[in-house]
């Protein structure tokens, strides 16, 4: 009787560990799923992070050329502009010198009218 006795404990001894066996295996599967799902998931976020970041980078290089060429193009009508300024400057110099007496009654006339203006 002995042996019939000790019969059943190791067969629900390797059932257990059998059974424990395939909880192992499916937990470590389950955690395998689970860790691919997340790797795919975390993928791509970081592609679509890395995609965010190339447009936003791309939109600023245009915004700086953008800028650039406005800067430039202001600069290059602030040039017109004062060589315009110089250039009337030096006709009035020229003028001054050749006609002073007629420049003086211009500029009197002139400071008369904006006195009386500015009066009122």
């Amino acid at each position: 009787m002995n042996k019939q006795e000790q019969t059943p404990e190791p067969i629900a001894g390797s059932r257990i560990d059998e059974r424990a066996e395939r909880i192992k295996q499916a937990t470590s599967n389950a955690v395998a799923s689970t860790k691919e799902t997340v790797d795919r998931a975390a993928d791509h976020v970081e592609e679509g992070l890395h995609h965010a970041t190339d447009k936003a980078a791309d939109a600023a290089n245009r915004a700086t050329e953008k800028a650039a060429e406005i800067g430039e193009r202001g600069r290059e009508v602030y040039d017109q502009t004062m060589d315009r300024a110089d250039a009337w400057l030096e006709q009035a110099r020229d003028y001054v010198r050749e006609k002073p007496v007629q420049s003086v009654a211009i500029a009197l006339g002139a400071g008369w009218l904006l006195g009386r203006i500015l009066r009122r």
